[in-house]
C-alpha cells in the first residue's frame, strides 16, 4: 500500500507526496517559495514528480506552482475545470452558482494546466471527487488504494476535525476563506458517505479511521 508523505510549511500547510508506479503525484504546492522543500522531500523518496493535482486555487495551495511547474516542466498540472478559471484571474461566477464572495486569495498563476478535471477522472490512483463550497470548483482526492482521502479545505483537523461550514476557534483561516458554507457543508457529507480509511486535510495532521471524527464535525456544523 501506499505511504502517506506529508510536507508541511509552517506545521499547518499541507501538500502531499503520492507514490505511483512511475514516479510521485503532488497534490497542492504549498504557500510561494516552498518548491525547494517539496523538490527535497522527492529527493529523499528517490522518484521523480511526474504530476501536480490542484484541490483548489487558493493562494496556500498554488503558492509554489510556478516555481515547481519551472524546476519540473515535463510534470503533468492539473486542476478542476472550474477552478482553472480561478487560477487564470476569472474571478466571475457562473449562472446558477450562489452569489456570495469569493473569499481568500486568489493569486492566480502563470502557469496553464495541461489538464482539466471532472468528478470521475483518474490522476494516477487518484480519483477526482466533486468537494465545491470552499471554492466553487473545489475537489477532493481519494487514492483507490487504500481510500487516504486527499480533502484540501474540505475539512481542517487543527486540533480536532472540523468543516470549513462553521467557524473554528481552533483554526478560523479556511472557514474565513470559505465561498459558500450550505454547499460546503453538503460535500463535507458527501465525503464522509465515502468513508475513507484516513483524511489527509490541507490543514492539520492525517487522521486515521476519521469516521467517527468527520460524523462529530458535521453534528457541530449542522
Amino acid at each position: 500500500m501506499p505511504t502517506v508523505t506529508r510536507v508541511s510549511r509552517f506545521g499547518f500547510v499541507n501538500c502531499y507526496l503520492v507514490e505511483e508506479d512511475d514516479g510521485l503525484t503532488l497534490i497542492d504546492t504549498l504557500v510561494p517559495k516552498a518548491g525547494k522543500v517539496v523538490l527535497a522531500k522527492a529527493d529523499e523518496l528517490g522518484r521523480p514528480i511526474v504530476r501536480i493535482a490542484l484541490t483548489h486555487a487558493h493562494g496556500d495551495h498554488i503558492g509554489s506552482l510556478d516555481e515547481l511547474a519551472g524546476q519540473i516542466p515535463d510534470a503533468e498540472v492539473s486542476i478542476s475545470l472550474r477552478d482553472a478559471r480561478l487560477l487564470a484571474g476569472d474571478k466571475s461566477l457562473d449562472p446558477g452558482e450562489p452569489e456570495d464572495k469569493l473569499r481568500g486569495s486568489y493569486p492566480g498563476a502563470k502557469t496553464t494546466p495541461g489538464r482539466t478535471l471532472v468528478p470521475g477522472d483518474r490522476v494516477g490512483s487518484l480519483e477526482v471527487i466533486a468537494a465545491p463550497g470552499h471554492t466553487p470548483g473545489h475537489v477532493a482526492f481519494l487514492d483507490t488504494r487504500d481510500k487516504t482521502l486527499y480533502c484540501g479545505d474540505a475539512f481542517t483537523t487543527m486540533g480536532g476535525v472540523a468543516t470549513t461550514a462553521k467557524m473554528n476557534l481552533r483554526f478560523p483561516f479556511a472557514t474565513m476563506a470559505t465561498w459558500h458554507r450550505p454547499t460546503e457543508l453538503d460535500t463535507a457529507r458527501a465525503l464522509r458517505k465515502l468513508d475513507p480509511a484516513r483524511l489527509a486535510p490541507g490543514h492539520g495532521k492525517v487522521v486515521e479511521a476519521p469516521g467517527a471524527e468527520m460524523d462529530r464535525a458535521i453534528a457541530d456544523a449542522t
